[in-house]
């Protein structure tokens, strides 16, 4: 049986993110909300490849990084096109190509949630990097963390706004950081919009939190290894979302992940981080 929220609750102890910083973030997020503006995440999926990553090998058609229908981390079962494409809750928008062509593939997925009573839209836009460019989809997430590529993206009548203007930037893949050197990226003179940040790898808040702190709240990392599939993007997106906390982020994710890696609750909340990263379970 799942455990009662507020017993979950209280075995993670408050964030310190400083307090202006999340608030800045929060305050976005619930005037945006509350304006009918599209809360908006974009995430980087850098596609899963035995031949050109660090990795454990997998079966060959689900570590092909240059093939997404069938790629570990986007055509799979628990991939992020094959889980948001079959969900009750989400559907499937149509959106143009991405214009680079490291993206191998694009795809863009609405919801509503309710907030005291009130319907909002959320839209989740994800791109299938080509596993060999794994260190470019890296940088490609870091400079996206700091306001960088921000795209205006058309879906019928609705323009929303992504890449650096999101109100969430996530990656999902490898850890490559623990294969190459983080980037050294250049001075930025842009402001980013008060944002958070989710990376979804093995070991992530010790390599990618410190990178991102500078720029956004931390909302989702982890401290050990981990399958990073599209169950616990969507079980953290949808309770920030939702008016959520990072505390009730972390629970979110830990619930997901435990039931779909059949493991226990507690060990899950031991593996995510969210905020500064100093909270424990």
């Amino acid at each position: 049986m799942p455990r009662p929220l507020a017993l979950l609750g209280a075995m993670v102890i408050a964030t310190a993110v400083p307090a202006a910083e999340l608030a800045q973030v929060v305050q976005r997020r619930d005037a945006d909300f509350a304006a009918g503006v599209p809360l908006v995440a974009h995430v980087v999926v850098a596609l899963c490849d035995n031949e050109h990553q660090g990795i454990v090998p997998v079966a060959a058609s689900l570590g092909n990084g240059s093939d997404p229908k069938s790629n570990l981390y986007w055509g799979a079962m628990y991939g992020v096109r094959t889980w948001f494409r079959h969900s009750r809750e989400w559907t499937p928008v149509a959106v143009a190509p991405a214009k680079d062509a490291r993206v191998l593939d694009r795809a863009l997925f609405r919801r509503e949630v309710v907030r005291d009573g009130r319907r909002g839209e959320v839209y989740l836009l994800a791109d299938a990097w080509d596993g060999r460019y794994i260190a470019e989809a890296t940088r490609y997430f870091l400079e996206m963390n700091r306001g960088d590529h921000v795209e205006r993206v058309q879906t019928g009548s609705r323009s929303i706004e992504a890449g650096g203007g999101a109100h969430v930037t996530a990656y999902i893949g490898h850890n490559g950081l623990m294969d190459f050197e983080a980037p050294t990226l250049p001075m930025s003179t842009i402001a980013p919009p008060a944002h958070a940040s989710v990376v979804l790898a093995c070991i992530s808040d010790s390599y990618f939190a410190p990178l991102l702190r500078e720029h956004s709240v931390t909302l989702l990392t982890t401290t050990g290894l981990m399958a990073p599939e599209a169950y616990t993007l969507d079980a953290a997106l949808t309770s920030w979302f939702s008016g959520g906390g990072t505390g009730e982020v972390r629970i979110a994710a830990a619930r997901a992940y435990a039931h779909y890696q059949r493991t226990s609750e507690q060990a899950a909340l031991r593996l995510f981080r969210s905020g500064s990263g100093t909270e424990r379970p």
